[in-house]
């Protein structure tokens, strides 16, 4: 199971896009669309700080990154829960476990492997900290119950070489449409190339001999 394209924006907006690395709520050093150390490489602590030059480029680092480490939280949360789901379910549960990783301790799991899903639902409410978060948890919580996806454009913001973001205005808004073109971006292997010696000019006069002796080729 895997989440729809809507939830998948709905995270993504959620997340906001950061295309360099920048510390959060909880100083932790995070990338892109909330990629950190914890998720695999690479570290955002050890990336160049500040802006990339190329903005398009960070951007779609940051769509790659994402793509990767949703995989793992999709895992995570059909390992947690053991009765069947909708997909709007689904989609609002790995949302909440992309911000918390508290899917497996949670008491909403609980409630809803025992099949209370109205209790499930208001267990959301429960992960508050910080108290800007509220808003995350409506939505998702709104999403597992009705199935209400939001939507609307992706902010990216900017960040500074200490890891600031500056969240005044972001300086970009991404489509629905941009968005799911580079989620939708598939890795291809590179084809596999034949080993070449690598091509050693002569010396003038080692050349030189050889046409005097026979030995150049075309």
């Amino acid at each position: 199971m895997h989440m729809t394209d809507r939830g998948l924006l709905a995270l993504v907006r959620h997340e906001g896009l950061v295309p360099g690395p920048y510390r959060d709520v909880k100083n932790v050093w995070t990338f892109g669309i909330g990629h950190t150390a914890a998720a695999g490489p690479p570290d955002p602590a050890r990336m160049p700080r500040g802006m990339p030059a190329n903005l398009d480029a960070g951007i779609r680092e940051a769509f790659r990154l994402f793509r990767v480490d949703i995989v793992a939280y999709e895992a995570e949360v059909l390992r947690a829960v053991k009765v069947p789901l909708e997909t709007h379910e689904f989609d609002a549960l790995v949302s909440f476990h992309y911000n918390t990783g508290g899917i497996a301790k949670a008491s909403l799991t609980r409630h809803l492997n025992t099949g209370n899903r109205a209790a499930a639902a208001q267990a959301f409410m429960g992960w508050l900290r910080p108290a800007a978060i509220r808003s995350r948890r409506e939505a998702e919580r709104d999403l597992f119950r009705d199935g209400r996806y939001p939507t609307g454009t992706i902010p990216v913001w900017a960040v500074d070489r200490n890891g600031r973001v500056d969240f005044s205005r972001p300086i970009r808004r991404l489509t629905e449409t941009e968005a799911l073109a580079m989620l939708r971006v598939t890795s291809l292997p590179m084809p596999p190339t034949m080993p070449t010696r690598p091509v050693v000019a002569q010396p003038w006069w080692q050349r030189l001999v050889d046409f005097l002796t026979g030995k150049a080729t075309s």
